[in-house]
């Protein structure tokens, strides 16, 4: 039995993979009395008068809504919001296992930006955070940004912005390993989706020299045609040096080549033309853009990819878990680049003592999201982002 044969088996006999438990005991009429009428009316007068006790009096400080419209799941595209429902519960599972906190799946009938937009905003009083899902670029963009400016609470699209710390705690190992430093190295990346936006501004951020983002006519370049606004947006803050052409004249001569674009796009030779010590990330699933052992063969100096079967696996759930975790447990109002790149250095410093080429980022199961909680509070803290 494959794993294809064994999961549908399994999500069968589970019929999901949550379920609600209750805190309260509901064993006695005394119990009833004080967890609903008429005692439950105590903690709602109270959170009338003053609307930041829900995270006193309620759940709320420690649940999380996990939503999507089910337009981009994993490799599957646009199967809707149904077919998403099984990465969202877990997805929410995840974050009980890794981090302690209280998801819920939400998946939305629109797919539309006003849509998707008001009905996050209408059920965001349940919850301390907002956690984005397999929504497709460019409208996830755009969605993210509206909903961090009307809600006071952390909304963070992982698809973006979790891929992009990991993939920068990789990177900070790897400058360690070989003594560059940031603002001489030159990045690229293959794929201007939502992973691939959200990593350009997050190396851009950190201080890399130049980052250079390609989609599949090339790379991006101030006054390039056939751009969307979010790709004229990178080319406003990314190709320094105005380079033109496709992926190969896009890699020669870099330091690093993320890929989070499709199978097979980068060759040997194309290894062979970048920099010395060259760190190759090639994310996309479940085929790379080029195998971590090609690239390696190649001379690529640390190789990494998207799978667990091999070594430096690109895996969200080393962030999120931590992130949420650690926005939470400050209540603070949102999730800034500042506490992204904090989380990044958490994990990068985790295997700083056993750091080696083929250990620049921990394995997906490292308990690390109270080391990258605890970066993100004092990080939150210190930006006063925080309410507690």
């Amino acid at each position: 039995m494959d794993y294809k044969e064994k999961a549908l088996l399994l999500h069968e006999q589970w019929a999901g993979k949550l379920e609600i438990a209750t805190r309260a005991p509901l064993d006695t009429a005394d119990d009833l009395a004080l967890a609903y009428t008429p005692g439950v009316a105590e903690p709602c007068k109270k959170i009338a008068e003053d609307p930041s006790l829900s995270y006193k009096y309620t759940r709320r400080g420690n649940m999380v809504a996990v939503i999507s419209d089910g337009s981009a799941v994993l490799g599957l595209g646009n199967i809707g919001a149904l077919g998403a429902m099984p990465v969202m519960e877990g997805k929410c599972a995840l974050f009980k296992k890794f981090g302690g906190v209280d998801a819920f799946p939400i998946v939305l009938d629109t797919q539309t930006e006003e849509g998707i937009i008001n009905a996050v905003s209408a059920l965001a009083p349940s919850f301390g955070g907002i956690n984005l899902e397999d929504i497709s670029a460019p409208r996830c963009f755009n969605i993210e940004r509206v909903l961090k400016e009307k809600l006071d609470i952390p909304v963070f699209h992982d698809d973006q912005h979790g891929t992009a710390i990991v993939v920068l705690a990789a990177f900070i190992n790897a400058l360690r390993l070989t003594g560059k430093k940031a603002e001489d190295c030159t990045v690229t990346i293959s794929g201007p989706g939502a992973a691939g936006n959200a990593i350009a501004k997050l190396l851009v951020n950190s201080g890399v020299g130049n980052v250079i983002m390609c989609d599949r006519k090339g790379a991006l370049y101030r006054g390039r045609d056939n751009m969307d606004w979010a790709k004229t947006e990178l080319a406003e803050i990314t190709n320094k040096t105005g380079v033109k052409g496709g992926l190969r004249e896009a890699v020669r001569g870099a330091d690093m080549f993320v890929g989070v674009s499709g199978p097979g796009l980068v060759d040997a030779d194309m290894i062979k033309s970048m920099n010395s010590r060259a760190v190759v990330l090639a994310l996309a699933n479940p085929v790379p853009e080029i195998l971590p052992a090609e690239a390696l063969a190649a001379g690529a100096f640390i190789a990494g990819s998207g799978r667990s079967d091999f070594p430096n696996q690109v895996n969200n759930v080393l962030a999120f878990p931590g992130v949420f975790r650690g926005a939470l447990d400050c209540r603070a109002r949102t999730i800034s680049e500042g506490m992204k790149i904090a989380a990044a250095y958490a994990l990068a410093d985790y295997v700083k003592d056993e750091l080696r080429p083929d250990y620049v980022i921990p394995s997906a199961l490292s308990p690390v999201a109270q080391f990258v909680a605890k970066a993100v509070k004092e990080q939150a803290i210190k930006e006063k982002l925080n309410r507690c």
